[in-house]
């Protein structure tokens, strides 16, 4: 870094880059629309039917919507709150829930970076057998050169990247919605049929709509991208607009992509297929080019999603930065606009849990799955927050009684459906996300004693035990061999 850039650091705050309304939701959309959409066939194949499915949508449609009203009335009712889900959860809950919050959602989207790269290398290894399913040491060399390469794109400046998102965001989508469209032509209703019910394999039906859940959550990761990067704004209320906007477009897809796969082969023999699923299901109904046509159209979703997805990561970090609740190191930012050191952990983060994949069972679903767990509270604290402002006794700040009473049961909505995900979980994926919290209350200590503070508050050294007992469990765990990663 140079003298000028540094001197921009601590002291000097960067004019943020502008973004418009169409290039807020393609950030939304192009945070949705990566890895997650490739894998949803085999996904939920492995777990549920149709009517599982069907069900499954509609609860996380519903649900997902709260989150997206949440975010959308939050941009509004707190305008001054910028890196929505991190400030969201400390305006509400008090800074050390709101540092695990910045941390929990910094941490998902570094982890969720994973599954990008494990997902393309599984699909060229498809033709390259060395690369195996992502998880060979191949595959995590050209990994780790790709992760570097972005980030030394992203270095140039957030106004560019965001710009290359938006061209990336268009062509990725015309490949899927040319899947959905060729499964049409294909579908068979026998095979939707007898899919209906769901296989031998799977159990009751609340079982296997329990079993989809984290699978859609991770498909849904980025509805707040809006709203991460408010500051960079043109007009506030682009904000709520392009949460929404982008929702409705991609969930509409992926419950389509999800659905017309059924039509076209027995859900055991979908659940066999190998990684990226959508491409086996276009083979098997028009040939081998079908594969290879939804195999390129992956490598650009997920280069595009991963994108964006760095860009949010190293955003939390800056912003929670320059409020104190990181140190003071992540909030400098060179004078295009890059936070180059949150942008250097985000990446450093991502390149150990790369070679964590390497001792995994399963190292998509790992990540996919640690990935969603990793964005649960976050997501929990932001919609209390969105039920605690919109309650009758609210805090001045609030803002005006009009609408309260729909804000409030959005807001109730959106806690119930997250704290239902966490039940979903289960408990190996929340016990491994406490082995995350926990060391990195070690940021949180370097930032209050940078600002010469008491280091807890009696209610904080109870979340501190709390965070701590849960990451000891889960080593336990995991030395015993009860959980496996």
């Amino acid at each position: 870094m140079t003298e000028a850039e540094t001197a921009r650091g601590a002291d000097a705050s960067p004019r943020p880059a502008k973004l418009s309304l169409p290039t807020l939701t393609a950030m939304v959309v192009g945070s949705m629309v990566g890895a997650g959409v490739f894998s949803l066939p085999s996904r939920f194949a492995e777990e549920t039917g149709v009517a599982g499915a069907l069900i499954a949508w509609s609860i996380a449609g519903v649900g997902m919507l709260m989150l997206a009203l949440v975010f959308q009335t939050l941009a509004v009712r707190r305008p001054d709150l910028d890196a929505g889900v991190y400030a969201y959860a400390k305006a509400g809950f008090g800074e050390y829930l709101g540092f695990f919050s910045a941390f929990g959602y910094w941490a998902s989207a570094c982890v969720g970076n994973v599954t990008y790269w494990v997902l393309i290398m599984s699909t060229v290894g498809a033709v390259v057998p060395a690369l195996g399913e992502g998880d060979t040491v191949l595959a995590l060399v050209l990994s780790s050169i790709g992760l570097w390469g972005f980030f030394l794109l992203i270095r140039r400046g957030v106004k560019e990247a965001a710009a290359i998102n938006r061209i990336v965001t268009v062509a990725k989508v015309v490949p899927i919605l040319v899947f959905i469209v060729l499964a049409l032509f294909y579908f068979k209703a026998d095979v939707f049929a007898e899919n209906f019910a769901g296989a031998d394999y799977a159990g009751s039906l609340f079982s296997q709509v329990r079993g989809t859940m984290l699978a859609t959550v991770f498909v849904f990761l980025g509805v707040e991208g809006a709203s991460v990067y408010s500051r960079h704004a043109k007009r506030r209320e682009d904000v709520g607009r392009a949460t929404i906007l982008g929702f409705l477009s991609v969930f509409a897809v992926f419950a389509s992509v999800t659905i017309v796969s059924y039509g076209i082969m027995p859900m055991s023999e979908i659940a066999e297929l190998r990684q990226p699923s959508m491409a086996g299901v276009l083979e098997h109904a028009v040939g081998t080019w079908g594969k290879v046509f939804v195999s390129v159209g992956l490598i650009v979703s997920v280069l595009g999603a991963y994108l964006a997805w760095t860009l949010m990561a190293a955003e939390v970090l800056f912003v929670a930065a320059k409020d104190d609740d990181m140190p003071r190191f992540l909030r400098r930012a060179t004078p295009a606009d890059v936070p180059v050191p949150a942008l250097l952990m985000s990446s450093l983060l991502s390149q150990v849990v790369l070679v964590v994949t390497l001792f995994s069972e399963d190292a998509f679903n790992f990540a996919l799955n640690l990935t969603s767990s990793l964005s649960l509270i976050p997501y929990l604290l932001a919609a209390a927050f969105a039920a605690k402002i919109a309650w009758p006794r609210r805090p001045p700040e609030a803002g005006p009684r009009r609408g309260r009473t729909g804000e409030l049961a959005v807001g109730v909505l959106a806690t119930v459906y997250t704290a239902f995900l966490l039940f979903a979980a289960g408990l190996k994926f929340v016990l491994v996300s406490f082995i995350l919290y926990a060391p990195a209350t070690v940021l949180f200590v370097m930032a209050r004693r940078e600002q010469n503070r008491r280091l807890f508050s009696p209610r904080e050294v109870v979340i501190l035990i709390v965070s701590v007992a849960g990451a000891v469990m889960g080593l336990v765990a995991l030395a015993a061999g009860w959980i496996h990663l």
